[in-house]
């Protein structure tokens, strides 16, 4: 098998089973060792250490899959890892209340460049790494094995796979297309996902939990759900006691399904709630202008930075949304804001919160921290998986 020999001093982090073997690490790779596929990892005197799969596009090189060196990637190793993530889901699987969670989170459950999400009876699957790629049709294989579902929908239309050097890839891996939005259940509420062209692989389902502690602020509120997407803090918001929610997006499309997720669980959409369209910065601009008020605002937004060099500019966009979010609260209202971009810290992410309430002249606690749900699981040698941030506060 093809060989990769680290620089002396650089076999820390595979000692220590982080699953990321980056460039700068490497001292040689044969020159034989194919992209995508298998290859042994040796330090610089000649110690096996471990076995991943290669990518020299990627900066990147090696996904590391295991540390045990009678361990052989085959068919057996990708249906025990399988089975194993699948395992760790037993409890959503046995709730009756809830049938959409994500089935195999990555390298927090041993498979890097992979992401599987279940919703009802389909699969959504995210090939983002070369390596994965290689492997699809055996995985897509084992997963009908496992888990029999109606169909498998692929989405790897995500920008991550460029890094990798492939194109973007959707369709069906397994099956027909399902005919429509197909309908989900969590915690009991109902909700249409477009798995073909919703964003992501169609719905948030790391916030599961997180809407259910943030609609605990809302009974007989105002609420702005903004970056609203389909609706699903608005759904919650209302269930709780909610007075009226207003959501807030850019896609008229997502407003319009967030007006059917809210029929669907009962709610009048126009006695209930509001769908405005609109860049989210300007449209609370002008609500500061208007002097409108709200007694909760959820911000939701997308991934602001996407590598090193977008940090800086997405601190400013999280401070500039969270100091409009200030100025709109009541006195004593609550900021549910969030960010899932995890190159921004949990550490940065509060000091630009505390610079917005500073630059708003808002006084701000921190009531509760949030994070993703425990389908999103985080591995310890892998803190990288903890991507999702989300703070609670009260602005007086």
């Amino acid at each position: 098998m093809p060989t990769i020999t680290l620089k002396p001093g650089r076999e820390k982090s595979v000692r220590n089973r982080h699953p990321w073997l980056f460039s700068g690490a490497i001292q040689h790779i044969d020159r034989d060792a194919p992209d995508g596929e298998i290859v042994e990892i040796h330090s610089d005197a000649g110690q096996w250490l471990a076995r991943g799969y290669l990518n020299r596009r990627s900066q990147i090189q090696v996904r590391l899959l295991t540390w045990d060196a009678e361990q052989a990637i085959d068919e057996a190793f990708w249906r025990s890892r399988l089975q194993q993530a699948i395992a760790g889901r037993a409890a959503l699987a046995a709730d009756p209340q809830t049938n959409a969670y994500r089935l195999v989170h990555a390298e927090s459950d041993g498979l890097p460049g992979l992401v599987v999400d279940r919703y009802s009876d389909w699969l959504v699957v995210q090939c983002l790494t070369l390596g994965i790629e290689q492997v699809k049709p055996l995985l897509t294989r084992l997963l009908v094995e496992l888990c029999q579902p109606a169909g498998i929908v692929e989405r790897s239309d995500v920008e991550v796979r460029q890094k990798e050097g492939l194109r973007p890839m959707m369709g069906m891996l397994h099956d027909a297309a399902p005919a429509g939005p197909v309908e989900i259940m969590e915690h009991g509420r109902r909700f249409l996902v477009d798995l073909l062209a919703g964003q992501k692989t169609g719905f948030y389902l790391d916030q599961r939990e997180n809407r259910r502690r943030v609609a605990s602020y809302c009974p007989g509120g105002r609420v702005l759900n903004a970056f609203s997407y389909s609706g699903g803090f608005a759904v919650y918001a209302l269930a709780a006691g909610a007075q009226h929610v207003v959501n807030l997006d850019s896609s008229l499309e997502a407003l319009e399904l967030g007006e059917r997720n809210l029929a669907l669980n009962g709610f009048d959409p126009d006695a209930q709630a509001e769908g405005v369209a609109g860049d989210v910065f300007q449209v609370l601009r002008d609500w500061r202008t208007a002097s409108q008020r709200f007694d909760v605002i959820i911000l939701d937004p997308p991934k602001f930075a996407h590598n090193q060099q977008q940090i800086e500019r997405a601190a400013r966009a999280y401070k500039d949304i969270n100091l409009l979010a200030m100025q709109l609260l009541q006195p004593g209202g609550v900021l549910a804001t969030f960010s899932c971009s995890g190159l921004v810290s949990a550490d940065l992410f509060q000091k630009i919160i505390f610079g917005a309430s500073v630059d708003a002249r808002r006084e701000a606690q921190v009531i509760e921290r949030l994070s993703q749900g425990p389908d999103h699981p985080v591995l310890l040698n892998f803190p990288e998986g903890e991507y999702l941030k989300g703070l609670v506060c009260r602005v007086w």
